[in-house]
C-alpha cells in the first residue's frame, strides 16, 4: 500500500468532516474477499509506532510479588487475595468496561480464569499471552505498560471485515498513515492469498463518511497475477513440508 495514497485519504477525511463537540477517531476499515471466516482465523495484536491518541487503561491482576509495582505502574491493580470479592457478574462487567487490557501474573492464571473467565472470555478481555499480558512473578511491568499504549487488536468477528482505530482527530497525518501501513502490512501475511484477499480499504472519522484509499496503479499487480503468485508460494510451502517429512522418515544409516 502506498503511503501517499493514505495521506491523500486522510486529507479527504478531514475536508469532508463536520465539526463535532468531541475528538473523532480515525477508523480503518478493510473489506476482505474470497475467504471463509469459519476457517480463516485472524486475531492478531499489532504494536504500532505511534499511539492512536487515546489513553489505554490497563489493570494488573497479580500476586504479592508484583502488587507494589502494579499499583505504581498500572491504572488499576487487583491482588490475588481480592479476587473472591468479584462474585457478582455486574461487578465483573464494570471491571471489564473500565479497562482496555488486563495483565496477569502467570502463577495465578487459573484463579483469574475462574473468577473472571465467564465475562472476560466473550469480551476478549482475558489476559492474552499473544499480547505479552501474561507475565512471570519477576516481570518488569513498565515496558509492557508502555508497549500496550501502542498495541491494537485486529480480528475478524462475524463478517469478512477488519475495523480498528488508527488515530484521533488531532493525530499528525504522518502518524495516522504510518499506523494504517502497520496494520495493513501485519494483516496481509495472515490471509490465505495475501493482498489478493483484500477487496478495498477505507478510512473514516467516527461520524464521517468512509473515504477509499486508492491503490497506486504504478507498480501494483493485477488481481489475477497476485492470486497466482500467492498460490505458487503456497504450493512451494507444501512441497517443502512434504520433502521434509520424507527426509525424516528415511532410515538413518
Amino acid at each position: 500500500m502506498d503511503k501517499n495514497a493514505i495521506l491523500e485519504a486522510v486529507k479527504k477525511v478531514k475536508e469532508s468532516s463536520k465539526k463535532r463537540n468531541f475528538k473523532q477517531t480515525y477508523d480503518l476499515i478493510v473489506n476482505l474477499k474470497d475467504i471463509d471466516i469459519k476457517k480463516v482465523q485472524v486475531n492478531q495484536f499489532v504494536t504500532l509506532h505511534y499511539t492512536i491518541g487515546k489513553k489505554v487503561r490497563i489493570c494488573a491482576l497479580v500476586g504479592p510479588e508484583l502488587l507494589s509495582q502494579a499499583k505504581s505502574v498500572c491504572d488499576g491493580a487487583i491482588s490475588v487475595d481480592d479476587l473472591d470479592k468479584y462474585t457478582e457478574k455486574s461487578k465483573i462487567k464494570k471491571l471489564a468496561n473500565d479497562f482496555d487490557y488486563f495483565i496477569a501474573q502467570a502463577t495465578i492464571m487459573p484463579k483469574i480464569a475462574t473468577a473472571f473467565g465467564r465475562v472476560f472470555g466473550p469480551r476478549g478481555k482475558m489476559p492474552n499471552p499473544k499480547s505479552g499480558c501474561v507475565v512471570p512473578p519477576n516481570a518488569n511491568l513498565k515496558p509492557l505498560y508502555e508497549k500496550l499504549q501502542k498495541t491494537i487488536n485486529i480480528q475478524i468477528k462475524n463478517s469478512p471485515i477488519i475495523q480498528c482505530a488508527v488515530g484521533i482527530e488531532d493525530t499528525k497525518d504522518e502518524e495516522v498513515a504510518d499506523n494504517v501501513l502497520m496494520v495493513y502490512d501485519s494483516l496481509v501475511p495472515l490471509l490465505p492469498s495475501g493482498a489478493y484477499n483484500i477487496k478495498n480499504v477505507y478510512l473514516k472519522f467516527t461520524m464521517g463518511k468512509p473515504v477509499k484509499i486508492e491503490e497506486s496503479k504504478e507498480g501494483s499487480k493485477p488481481a489475477k497475477e497476485a492470486k497466482k503468485e500467492a498460490k505458487e508460494e503456497k504450493k512451494e510451502e507444501i512441497e517443502k513440508e512434504k520433502a521434509e517429512e520424507v527426509r525424516k522418515q528415511k532410515p538413518k544409516k
